[in-house]
């Protein structure tokens, strides 16, 4: 399994905005792609902060979606996000909650 990992500092007063647009047309997006699991989002108390976790088959789905899908993500949350938004990767060697481990990780 692989993460990537998504932090953007929205602009002021847009958080529920990009809520919703992550809602209505993201999640949706992320459903269609191969190797999609699972997107998580965390927001700072204010608001004014936003990391994106999304959980895929492997790094292959990841970067695919990267490369043909996400460009078109980055122009739905254009509106609510302030500048280029950090992307970090990550290969996944447990999770509790898709009852991953190290062994099948690797």
């Amino acid at each position: 399994m692989f993460a990537r990992i998504v932090s953007m500092r929205l602009k002021p007063n847009t958080h529920a905005e990009f809520t919703r647009t992550f809602d209505q047309e993201v999640i949706p997006t992320l459903r269609k792609q191969q190797g999609f699991r699972d997107e998580i989002l965390f927001a700072t108390p204010n608001g004014t902060e936003v990391v994106g976790l999304s959980l895929w088959d492997s790094k292959e789905n990841a970067d695919s979606y990267s490369r043909s899908t996400y460009p078109q993500v980055l122009k739905s949350l254009a509106k609510v996000v302030e500048g280029t938004p950090e992307i970090r990767p990550y290969d996944v060697t447990m999770s509790t909650c898709h009852k991953i481990n190290a062994a099948v990780a690797v």
